[in-house]
């Protein structure tokens, strides 16, 4: 049974939401007041609201955003706009699907939030260059970095939580498991973006000739900082690949990636550290730290743990109809609340039904992977990348509003969990 406190941590966490939603206050601002009107009414305390802050996230974005930031003073992101843009010759549509492409594959080796902060930059030079609208763009690169990151290991937190959890699911499991149906996925997804957006996706030809007559290579303004850049950018790949054998977590890894590159191009320059560290999407690391406190809310009153075990016990241990819901409950969940607490929540609450009699858990674990990590894709606060692309969107200039990319991510989210759907009950049930 639920106390007072619950009732009231889930009336602020609906409130807080339905605001976000309505877009007539920030989220930033939304998120803090919620989070700061939890530990005013006592539903948590300070400790504990800092202890659900998860800085595995808020450093690994810190980390990436200051490697990002120097790294596009060398003009670098310019340049790979005009390379690529001039390999599918400057065709928009083209240009759609190698840039979604390149999302999902780095996604897959990296965390989603590191893979937007490289590629985002590109889309939106290339799009200025050829005057398309930059929107169908973003939508296709969030939704790749979400599909893309289910692939893997490392590619998304709930796998890497899970992959903890559960030692012989490791990188190479993930992979032959996942890597088939993410494939699928990615491909019905972009098919179906490219045609919603082919009418939008037009220019003219003289921009594309513009675009085709430009050197690439002039766009690289400072060759030994580039340097330094993919020194570090290539260390802090690799690392991010090792982590887990190295026993670092992502945030060490991106943080020692950051202090390594500002201590070899500007220990010395104070103005230099200033700037680089004022262009941080600060809205984006604040709406973060309360959205984590608003779900630790809901956490420490016991609510989500509350709904995994009401969800568990509707199933009575079958287990086709526990991995179904498991899919679809992660899924709907992830589109709504942050996936991190969702799954730390239900990775007890599995084990505990292979000790009540359950042997074969590896359609659960699937279906708690795809669930959550693809549930993500459904709305504009549902994953760690959504937040950080709709941020860098705004500091262009760019309205990507949260129901703008509801009509047209949620239906698509949804026909990618009744694809997992298929596939998990072809594979394992």
């Amino acid at each position: 049974m639920l106390g007072t406190a619950a009732y009231i941590a889930i009336a602020i966490f609906v409130v807080a939401y339905m605001l976000i939603i309505s877009e007539k206050i920030h989220r930033t601002v939304v998120g803090l007041t919620g989070a700061m009107l939890l530990i005013l009414l006592g539903i948590l305390s300070q400790e504990q609201a800092i202890s659900h802050i998860d800085f595995n996230t808020i450093g690994l974005l810190i980390g990436m955003m200051i490697i990002v930031n120097i790294t596009s003073e060398t003009g670098l992101f310019n340049y790979l706009a005009i390379w690529s843009a001039k390999k599918v010759k400057a065709n928009p549509v083209k240009l759609l699907i190698v840039l979604a492409a390149l999302t999902a594959v780095c996604s897959a080796f990296l965390d989603n939030v590191t893979t937007v902060l490289l590629t985002v930059p590109v889309t939106f030079g290339i799009t200025a260059k050829l005057k398309v609208p930059v929107k169908p763009f973003l939508i296709a690169q969030i939704m790749s970095s979400n599909i893309g990151g289910t692939a893997t290991l490392i590619g998304d937190p709930p796998n890497i939580m899970i992959g903890s959890a559960v030692p012989e699911l490791d990188f190479m499991a993930f992979l032959t498991n996942l890597g088939d149906i993410c494939i699928v996925i990615f491909a019905v997804t972009i098919a179906i973006l490219v045609g919603i957006y082919h009418k939008q996706l037009k220019t003219k030809p003289e921009l594309q000739k513009e675009v085709m007559n430009m050197n690439e290579n002039k766009e690289l303004k400072d060759t030994t900082l580039l340097k330094k850049c993919l020194f570090v950018l290539a260390i802090t790949i690799i690392t991010f690949v090792l982590h887990s054998q190295l026993g670092l977590e992502s945030a060490t890894v991106a943080l020692s990636g950051a202090a390594l590159l500002m201590l070899i191009s500007i220990s010395t320059r104070e103005t230099a550290i200033v700037s680089i560290l004022s262009r941080l999407e600060w809205l984006a690391i604040f709406f973060f730290v309360g959205l984590f406190i608003l779900v630790g809310g809901l956490v420490e009153t016991g609510v989500i743990k509350a709904m995994a075990a009401e969800a568990m016990k509707i199933t009575e241990g079958n287990v086709t109809t526990t991995t179904m819901l498991i899919l679809w409950l992660s899924a709907i969940a992830s589109a709504f609340i942050d996936n991190i607490p969702f799954v730390a929540t239900l990775i007890p609450m599995i084990k505990e039904m292979g000790a009540m009699g359950i042997t074969n858990l590896e359609p659960l674990w699937w279906a708690l992977s795809l669930g959550a990590c693809l549930g993500g894709n459904g709305t504009l606060i549902g994953a760690s990348a959504n937040v950080v692309v709709a941020g860098m969107a705004s500091a262009n200039g760019v309205k990507l509003t949260f129901v703008d990319y509801l009509k047209i991510a949620f239906p698509l989210m949804i026909l990618s969990i009744i694809i997992s759907s298929a596939y998990i009950y072809v594979r394992y049930l």
